[in-house]
């Protein structure tokens, strides 16, 4: 296992801490029972959502990843986006910040895009990545304005194989965006990383187990 990433672990203690990481068995999008479940949503008051961002500016900052501005897609990417903007500029690096819609309106500024015009190298933030759905929309909606899809930064790195009509392949989600998308990809905790706050928490060796199996069916290998 890797050396110890301590901003990793203090974020996997918060999510559990705030209830958005749970143990038990989960169904996933891809049919898969899992042992763990991980729900952004609840980040659902100003100081966890502060807290949150904190954590995605400080692996932003540490990853050294270059943008110009953030972009936040629907739904969850867009108070995520916004908070991530927000204590960037706190940290004095104040950067445009736009989110989509989807649903155009008719009236108004009206189109699918709010905020600041996307141009230069565009940040994507959202949750977790499943098949990389999202991030080809997202992708996509940047490309079409004229901008770069530059990076990806998301909360957890789920570290197992993705599913193609249905059908598991090997790679994850993160693997396919960096390699045949070619965008950067920054995680503030991976699988890895919770696998060792269980087998270093009291109490927790069920948990840790049933996550090790899961890792030993689903995980991908991550040799890059």
């Amino acid at each position: 296992m890797s050396d110890k990433d301590p901003l990793a672990q203090e974020f996997v203690q918060f999510a559990v801490a705030c209830g958005v990481l749970r143990f038990g068995e989960f169904k996933t999008k891809a049919g898969r029972m899992s042992p763990y479940f991980f729900n952004a949503g609840l980040f659902d008051d100003g100081a966890k959502l502060g807290q949150l961002a904190g954590f995605y500016a400080e692996r932003l900052i540490e990853s050294g990843i270059e943008f110009n501005m953030v972009f936040g897609p629907a739904y969850k990417g867009i108070p995520l986006g916004a908070a991530v903007a927000i204590e960037l500029a706190r940290r004095g690096r104040n950067v445009p910040f736009a989110y989509n819609r989807k649903e155009a309106k008719d009236h108004g500024e009206g189109g699918t895009l709010v905020g600041a015009p996307l141009k230069g190298r565009v940040l994507i933030v959202d949750d977790v990545m499943s098949a990389g759905t999202a991030a080809r929309e997202s992708i996509a909606i940047i490309q079409a304005a004229g901008a770069i899809p530059h990076a990806v930064c998301i909360a957890l790195d789920r570290q197992e194989m993705a599913t193609e009509n249905g059908k598991d392949v090997p790679y994850s989600a993160v693997q396919y965006v960096r390699g045949q998308l070619g965008l950067n990809v920054c995680a503030i905790a991976k699988l890895g990383d919770l696998m060792q706050y269980l087998q270093e928490t009291d109490g927790s060796a069920a948990d840790a187990e049933r996550v090790l199996a899961y890792r030993q069916r689903y995980g991908v290998d991550e040799s890059e």
